[in-house]
């Protein structure tokens, strides 16, 4: 409300996932949850556009964090391994994007986050941006 107030425009950028853009198997919870993110994206894209306020998802696939980087993780990733270790999960990861990258570092989604805020881009309202090494092509 305080922006639409304000009247001078602005930006909203909601943190999503690849997995706001695709299923997963075993992950329903989370899948649900960031599906929902991009929805309520669009939803508020066409509410706010009169307002000349933007609003735009990042979608990350695996960043570089505790969030992934834990044992119920590793076991997911690797159920066929009694003691999973970051290097297994890396190799594992890799080969689930095109750029064979384990996992996108938080200043790669800091920077994506940091771009649709800025004036370049202005007239970016509505889009899901992937930061993902091209996990979304495989």
């Amino acid at each position: 409300p305080i922006m639409i107030e304000q009247g001078r425009g602005g930006s909203i950028t909601l943190t999503s996932s690849t997995m706001g853009l695709r299923g997963n198997p075993h992950l329903a919870h989370y899948v649900a949850a960031k599906h929902g993110a991009v929805g309520l994206m669009k939803t508020l894209a066409l509410e706010l556009a009169p307002h000349r306020i933007r609003v735009n998802t990042v979608n990350p696939s695996t960043v570089d964090t505790d969030l992934i980087h834990n044992e119920p993780t590793y076991r997911l990733f690797a159920p066929d391994t009694a003691e999973p270790t970051r290097d297994l999960i890396a190799e594992r990861m890799a080969a689930l994007t095109a750029l064979a990258v384990p996992w996108v570092e938080t200043v790669d989604v800091s920077n994506a986050v940091a771009f649709l805020a800025s004036d370049e881009a202005r007239y970016i309202t509505g889009v899901a941006l992937p930061v993902d090494a091209g996990m979304m092509l495989l």
